[in-house]
C-alpha cells in the first residue's frame, strides 16, 4: 500500500515531511504514528494507513513534495514484495560563498527584496548578495535572512571559542521559525497601537463559582474566563465592525462573521491560533467546548491547516500566568487582536444609594494592538469600553444552557 502526502487543506498544495516515526523494515499498525508533516501554518502527525511493514520510504525527512506525492510503502503480510521506486533525497547544504554563488544564476537580474526582508538587511547591516534565498527565483525570504544571522552568530571564533562562552545554542523549531517570520512580518506592515481598559469581572466570577463544579464534572475541563471574555468580543464586534476586518491593498475589508482565533501555547515550544468559524453564533458554553477542542487538537498536533485559515480578529490569553498588560502583535491580515491578563481582587469604589463604598472585586486588564491604518484611537476605544460593559452588566445566569 502506497503512503502519500495527505490532503492538508483547501488552500495548502505542499508539504514538508519532518519526521518518520518507523524506518524501512519496521512493523508498524493500523493508525499507529508514522510521519509527521510541516506547512506554512501547522505541524500535524501522522497515523499509518495499515497494518504492514514499511519497505521503503522515498521521500526524506527536510523534503517538500506536493499533496499527493508518494511518501513510501506498507507492505502487508501475504502481499508480493514491492521492487523498489525512485526516491526524493533532501537537497545537499549549501555550504560555502562558492555554493550560493552557484545556487543563483548570475547572469539573470537579483529579485526584487520585500520590505520586510529590506529592512532587516539594513538593520543587521547585510548585503543580498550573501544570502542564498530560498523563494521562487532565488528571492529571498525573511527566514533566510534569519537563518543567515545564525549562521555567523553560531560560528565559532578564529580560536574555536564559542562566542557566547558557556552556553547552549538551540535551534529553532519549525513552529518558532514560522512565528517569527510571521511576527517580524507584522511589525513591519502594521503601525501597531496599543489601547487598554481595565473590567470588574465579578459577574462572570458569580457564575464560575456557582456552576464550575458541575460544569468540570459534566464536560471534563474547568470554565474558565476566555469563553466569557470571547463571547462579549462577539457581540462588540456587532457594534464596532471595521474591527473585524483585514486590510487588502487601500481597501479595508469588513467580514460580516466573526471567524474567532484563539492564540493556543505549545508547551513553551511555539504559538498557533486556530480559529472557532462563526463564532458570533454560538454560546458562552459552545465557545467554552471548542477553545478546549482547539486547545487540545493544538497540543496533539491534530489540527489541519483548514483551522487556521479565515481568521478575521484573535484573542491571545496569557493571563493564566498572572500577567497585568500584554501588548500582542497583530495575526495578518487581520487589524486588531486582544490579550487578556490576569484577573486579581483589587479594591473597586462602587456607587449605591446611600453613597460609595469600597469592594474588593476580581479585575483585570484587557489589552487591543491594532492597525491605525485601519482604524483610529476613538473607534478602538469605543469598541473596547462596550466589551466591558458586556461583562460587567450582563446577566450570565442562562448563559451555559
Amino acid at each position: 500500500m502506497d503512503i502519500v502526502m495527505p490532503q492538508l487543506g483547501e488552500t495548502v498544495a505542499e508539504g514538508t515531511l519532518t519526521v518518520w516515526h518507523k524506518k524501512p523494515g519496521d512493523w508498524v499498525e493500523a493508525n499507529e504514528l508514522l510521519f509527521e508533516v510541516s506547512t506554512d501554518k501547522v505541524d500535524t502527525e501522522f497515523p499509518a494507513p495499515a497494518s504492514g511493514t514499511l519497505v521503503e520510504v522515498l521521500v526524506d525527512e527536510g523534503v517538500t513534495v506536493d499533496v499527493g506525492t508518494r511518501l513510501g510503502v506498507i507492505q502487508a503480510d501475504g502481499e508480493e514484495a514491492i521492487a523498489p521506486s525512485g526516491r526524493t533525497e533532501a537537497p545537499p547544504p549549501l555550504s560555502a560563498p562558492a555554493s550560493r554563488a552557484a545556487a543563483r544564476d548570475q547572469s539573470a537580474p537579483p529579485p526584487p527584496l520585500s520590505p520586510v526582508v529590506g529592512r532587516l538587511l539594513a538593520e543587521h547591516g547585510l548585503a543580498a548578495a550573501d544570502i542564498a534565498g530560498t523563494g521562487a527565483g532565488g528571492r529571498i525570504k525573511p527566514k533566510d535572512v534569519h537563518a543567515h544571522i545564525a549562521g555567523l552568530t553560531n560560528a565559532p571564533a578564529e580560536h574555536g571559542v564559542s562566542p557566547f562562552g558557556d552556553c547552549s545554542v538551540i535551534p529553532f523549531n519549525t513552529v518558532r521559525k514560522r512565528t517569527a517570520d510571521h511576527m517580524v512580518r507584522s511589525k513591519a506592515t502594521s503601525p501597531h497601537v496599543l489601547q487598554a481598559v481595565e473590567v470588574d469581572f465579578h459577574r462572570i466570577a458569580e457564575i464560575r463559582r456557582s456552576h464550575g463544579t458541575a460544569w468540570k464534572g459534566q464536560e471534563g475541563f474547568t470554565l474558565t474566563y476566555l469563553p466569557f471574555i470571547a463571547f462579549a468580543v462577539c457581540r462588540a464586534l456587532g457594534y464596532f465592525p471595521h474591527v473585524n476586518a483585514s486590510i487588502e491593498g487601500e481597501s479595508l475589508i469588513v467580514w460580516k462573521s466573526v471567524h474567532l482565533g484563539i492564540a493556543v501555547d505549545l508547551d513553551f515550544t511555539g504559538l498557533v491560533a486556530p480559529v472557532i468559524r462563526s463564532a458570533q453564533e454560538k454560546s458562552v458554553a459552545g465557545l467554552a467546548r471548542d477553545i478546549a477542542d482547539l486547545a487540545a487538537r493544538a497540543r496533539a498536533k491534530k489540527l489541519s491547516p483548514d483551522d487556521f485559515a479565515g481568521g478575521t480578529y484573535t484573542i491571545s490569553n496569557s493571563g493564566v500566568f498572572g500577567t497585568l498588560i500584554t501588548a500582542p502583535i497583530i495575526n495578518q491580515p487581520q487589524v486588531a487582536i486582544l490579550s487578556t491578563d490576569g484577573i486579581r481582587k483589587r479594591p473597586v469604589v462602587v456607587e449605591a444609594d446611600d453613597g460609595e463604598t469600597i469592594i474588593a472585586r476580581p479585575v483585570g486588564v484587557l489589552a487591543q494592538s491594532f492597525d491605525h491604518r485601519a482604524i483610529d484611537g476613538a473607534y478602538s476605544a469605543a469598541f473596547l469600553n462596550r466589551i466591558r460593559e458586556i461583562i460587567e452588566e450582563s446577566d450570565w445566569d442562562q448563559s451555559l444552557d
